[in-house]
């Protein structure tokens, strides 16, 4: 998702960054400037235009030190030792203060195989203590030495680099003649002088039936979404690594009304528990032109009662209700049991919490992440590859939205592929031009499995009858070469049960063609 990237930074690291690190926990790493965000999105899934501030930064996608062959997106459970600081999306939306450290006096041209700052030294100068807060937005996976070898590693937004101010007062000329790839020392801060509320915006190309969503104006990042279906609520799916972007469904089948809930990077509900009710434009229904199509919205529960929002993040309107002032938390659930695995499937269960105002439901974590919202004590996990190991815990929530302590750890192992794949395997794909205009096109390929197996992974391909070219993609690892473009699975959608469907997008560039191209599906 980076645009450029310029010859900038420094050394030295000093610890790994978790996507629940401590606000107080601080990293010394290296620092790079880049021009502007992709378009249209950055890393996190919003457009630059729509962030909450230009001082932004992009964290590192990979720690893969000496080597740039591994670029798995999202990084699996299984490869965490290789995941950066982004930790696929959920460091999205909080916000660093960074200070600027020593400037090298030799060579830091980010050779991957080369230290930092040789035939030099790191020296002081005045600038040595400037601060900024700067959001974070955007991924580095780059095949440098920044990007791969140092997990503290910021790359920062060009224009910001003389808005750094010292005793109240910005620096003004650090860049370029004093830049001297510096060192830098950041760590997490909630969002400065932070007021009003969430903004939420549909995604370019989002309809009806692909109702995908970015959450912007946040006060502790973003950790999930959760919507609800008419009867319960659901964990939305995160749109690949883009921290801030997610697909969620209506209240009701095939609607257009919407609600939903956010947890921040503690993991607690924001605005303690409020909900948010919009609806889809009516422009957005053959999908939304725009990367960012902001909604207005009411909300319900929480600290504030009931209001009315809209996508600036303020409220207006006066509160009427709220959750009667609970605040205290279930127990934890009891220690979760595994009852039974597949090649692809894990089933738990788990002892019951209590809650003085009543248990609504569970929380399923699979590997620290958010995977279900169960309302009863047990869950069947399922599209998870195969000879894996997976850690679960589980959190208990009230009716007004307080979450318990952890459930101790189960661990479970998925089986070995038996039946699924091989010769009972197959699939088609379908391709539905969704919306086109003077430079560009987007288009949704549906992926069905037609054969009597399970499939584990899936990849289409076709070529181009002129001169396009695919540009931002979703729901498939898409690649192109020449005229010649291959989508793959991802880890949470090559799993298709017989009759099974999918489906992966992308905007491309040039004119749409008249007959779409002949697509070639293969499964395993």
């Amino acid at each position: 998702m980076l645009a450029a990237l310029a010859l900038v930074t420094a050394v030295c690291t000093t610890a790994s960054t978790s996507a629940s690190a401590a606000v107080s926990a601080s990293y010394t790493g290296n620092a790079t400037y880049f021009d502007a965000l992709g378009s249209p999105y950055g890393g996190c899934g919003v457009p630059q235009a729509n962030l909450d501030s230009q001082n932004f930064v992009a964290l590192n996608v990979f720690n893969t030190p000496g080597s740039s062959s591994y670029n798995t997106r999202p990084v699996p459970a299984q490869d965490a030792a290789k995941m950066g600081a982004f930790a696929n999306g959920l460091n999205c939306g909080r916000w660093v203060q960074v200070t600027i450290g020593d400037y090298c006096t030799g060579i830091n041209d980010g050779d991957i195989n080369q230290p930092f700052c040789r035939n030099g030294s790191w020296t002081q100068d005045k600038y040595n203590g400037a601060t900024l807060n700067m959001l974070v937005a955007d991924s580095c996976a780059d095949p440098n030495g920044w990007c791969r070898n140092d997990p503290n590693h910021l790359d920062l937004a060009k224009d910001s680099l003389n808005r750094f101010a010292k005793d109240g007062t910005p620096v003004g000329d650090m860049y370029p003649n004093h830049w001297g790839n510096r060192h830098i020392t950041w760590s997490y801060v909630p969002a400065p002088g932070y007021t009003g509320d969430i903004s939420i915006g549909f995604m370019a190309n989002a309809k009806p039936y692909w109702p995908a969503i970015a959450i912007t104006h946040l006060a502790n990042g973003i950790h999930g979404v959760e919507y609800f279906d008419g009867s319960a609520w659901q964990p939305a799916q995160r749109q690949t690594d883009m921290g801030q972007a997610f697909v969620i469904a209506p209240t009701a089948t095939n609607g257009t009304s919407y609600r939903i809930r956010v947890r921040d990077a503690d993991d607690a509900l924001v605005q303690g528990g409020r909900t948010y009710s919009f609806t889809m434009p009516s422009s957005c229904s053959n999908g939304c032109s725009s990367p960012f199509t902001g909604v207005s919205y009411t909300t319900d529960g929480g600290t504030g009662g009931t209001t009315a929002g809209t996508t600036s993040g303020t409220t207006a309107g006066t509160t009427s209700g709220g959750t009667g002032g609970d605040t205290t938390p279930p127990t934890a659930p009891g220690q979760p049991s595994v009852t039974g695995t597949t090649s692809t499937t894990v089933s738990l269960t788990w002892g019951a919490a209590t809650d003085n105002v009543g248990v609504t439901g569970y929380n399923v974590y699979r590997d620290g992440l958010l995977v279900a919202s169960p309302v009863g004590t047990s869950y069947t996990d399922t599209g998870l590859t195969p000879s894996t190991a997976y850690s679960y815990s589980i959190k208990a929530r009230d009716a007004a939205g307080n979450l318990s302590a952890a459930s101790g750890t189960v661990t479970a192992t998925t089986s070995a592929t038996s039946g699924g794949g091989g010769q009972n395997s197959g699939c088609a794909a379908s391709w539905h031009l969704d919306s086109q205009w003077n430079a560009g096109f987007g288009a949704t390929v549906t992926v069905s499995n037609t054969g009597t197996a399970a499939t584990r992974s899936w990849k289409v391909t076709w070529t181009w009858p002129g001169g396009q070219t695919a540009t931002d993609h979703w729901n498939a690892d898409l690649t192109q070469t020449g005229t010649g473009v291959t989508a793959t699975s991802l880890g949470y959608n090559g799993s298709l049960a017989p009759k099974g469907t999918t489906t992966f997008g992308f905007n491309a560039t040039g004119t749409a063609p008249t007959t779409a191209p002949a697509l070639s599906c293969t499964a395993t």
